[in-house]
């Protein structure tokens, strides 16, 4: 990862246009390619990126209050120009193979026991393998619904936005495998929120709660009317 601490203005030329004007902010630029611009009030939210796959070329200075633009250029042809005035820092840093999150028990538990009752998620379901392994991380589960469709499963104890966000670059991989594609997802959870509900079905990902104690075979003693 490159770390650079700049003054800078930040242009974005695409489907439509953006201006950041001059101000000192924090430039990543990952291993994976992206290309992120940040400031210091907006938690982990950049101010503007270009997603990978994307090209940087990095241009000099004209010496008169320029010290080099930075042009960030995608497959689509969209552009993020980076205009230098001043550069507080630059440092480069290799983190390595990242293991990834590791689960709480609870999180855990859940995936071992949805993967034993896999007919939880509909009739006709069937298990491909847990902790499926991608480029970018192990998915959950890997099932077939009744249609022999792939399935991939995210699960979490509490279901929020960045776990869509995870599921969603799951799904963008794995449909790039014409051995699995097509590939829909299901986000699990033993609550979702109602943001990442909304945001699981715009992406036609579906949503589905889990009781863990159902899971866990123990009956609930409440009484019920239906």
């Amino acid at each position: 990862m490159r770390l650079v601490i700049a003054r800078c203005s930040v242009d974005y030329a695409g489907r439509l246009t953006a201006h950041l004007p001059s101000a000192p902010r924090l430039i990543l630029v990952k291993a994976d390619g992206s290309v992120s611009i940040h400031a210091d009030d907006r938690a982990y939210k950049p101010l503007n990126w270009m997603s990978p796959p994307c090209a940087l070329k990095e241009g000099e200075g004209d010496g008169e209050g320029t010290a080099g633009v930075w042009t960030v250029t995608n497959k689509a042809g969209e552009k993020l120009i980076i205009t230098m005035e001043e550069v507080l820092h630059d440092s480069s840093h290799d983190l390595g193979v990242d293991p990834g999150l590791i689960k709480d028990g609870v999180e855990a538990h859940l995936q071992e026991l949805l993967a034993d009752r896999i007919e939880t998620l509909g009739e006709g379901y069937t298990l491909i393998r847990r902790e499926y392994m991608t480029a970018i991380g192990p998915v959950d589960i890997l099932c077939r619904d009744a249609d022999g469709q792939t399935v991939a499963v995210e699960i979490k104890r509490r279901g929020e936005i960045d776990g869509v966000e995870q599921l969603t670059r799951y799904l963008e991989l794995l449909n790039r495998d014409p051995h699995l594609a097509p590939v829909r997802g299901i986000f699990a959870a033993q609550e979702i929120k109602p943001q990442a509900r909304v945001l699981a079905t715009d992406r036609g990902i579906g949503c589905t709660v889990l009781d863990y104690d159902a899971l866990r075979g123990i009956e609930d003693d409440k009484l019920r009317l239906f």
